[in-house]
């Protein structure tokens, strides 16, 4: 099963902290050595993962769930993509970035994360999203933490995943047609919602910061604006805009549509979401009781179907 997502890419991410900035990239330009349409080696993934890391920090962008992630994990290579702006591939642990995203078009490695736009920052961590819950799956002594996040998955996979309602024709979201889900089908289905909502995340976090604008951000510290990230989640949530899809199993539906969206009853849950803040992108707590706040005000009328009674893992 392939997991992938395409992004509209849009404006330019200006370099918040211009002289770290700079001063990393020449560390990735050390550690891109990986071909373009050939896999990384496993040192050179070592030295990317790094420094991806490494960058995301200095931009105050989350990192927690990266830093569980084996450096060595994925492997990463360039191609161009026609369908898609990346991809992750599970079986191979291999992530396939488009050109575009490479430093200079050339296939070699990725552009600074500063030089990054705030769409392609979304499409990236999205299949870093993809990369952790592959390596979820693979891990054969998984921590308490680790064990209680996959269970819960598994369980939201049951009760929210295998018989759920689409939206045939994406602009028409009022019509819709029930679907009953393969195991791979349903898996995905979560997968990409959760990915969905990480994207969204670390777009919406700098399009807060955008809205403050560098020079603030320099002089009186990072702070994240909770409220006006609360409020975007608010109006994501108005929108039922945290929905995911899948790829059909069957080759006939596949024809006929590459992707089915699910319907907005089918959107993440404040559950999974909640989880999502704490266990994957390191929220406070303040934020994460605020956006629950958030929540129980817009699901005032709880959803009658593709609930759970099982709360969120700890």
């Amino acid at each position: 099963m392939n997991m992938r997502r395409v992004h509209v890419h849009s404006g330019w991410f200006g370099a918040v902290l211009p002289a770290m900035a700079a001063g990393l990239l020449l560390g990735l330009l050390v550690f891109g050595q990986a071909r373009a349409g050939t896999s990384s080696s496993a040192s050179d993934s070592s030295r990317f993962w790094g420094a991806l890391v490494a960058e995301a920090k200095a931009l105050h962008l989350p990192t927690r769930f990266l830093e569980q992630i084996p450096s060595q994990f994925v492997a990463f290579e360039f191609e161009d993509l026609h369908a898609f702006a990346a991809e992750y591939h599970p079986a191979e642990h291999r992530m396939v970035l488009d050109r575009s995203l490479s430093l200079n078009a050339a296939g070699r490695t990725l552009r600074p994360l500063a030089r990054l736009t705030h769409k392609e920052l979304e499409t990236l961590y999205h299949e870093l999203f993809h990369a952790y819950m592959d390596f979820l799956e693979q891990e054969r002594a998984p921590s308490a933490a680790h064990a209680s996040f996959m269970a819960f998955a598994r369980e939201q996979q049951r009760c929210r995943y295998q018989q759920v309602l689409i939206t045939p024709v994406l602009q028409k979201k009022d019509l819709k047609e029930e679907r009953f889900l393969s195991e791979a089908e349903s898996w995905e289905a979560l997968n990409e919602t959760w990915a969905v909502f990480v994207g969204w995340a670390i777009w919406t976090q700098l399009e807060v910061e955008k809205k403050r604008g560098a020079r603030e951000l320099r002089s009186s510290g990072w702070a994240l604006n909770v409220p006006a990230w609360t409020a975007r989640l608010s109006q994501a949530e108005q929108d039922a805009s945290l929905s995911g899809y899948y790829e059909p199993e069957d080759p006939g539906e596949k024809a006929l549509a590459r992707k089915r969206f699910l319907a907005p009853d089918f959107r993440l849950s404040a559950p999974e979401l909640l989880l999502l803040m704490r266990e994957v992108l390191g929220s406070s707590a303040d934020m994460i009781r605020q956006a629950d706040q958030v929540l129980k005000r817009a699901r005032a009328v709880p959803a009658s179907r593709g609930a759970c009674d099982t709360p969120a893992a700890s």
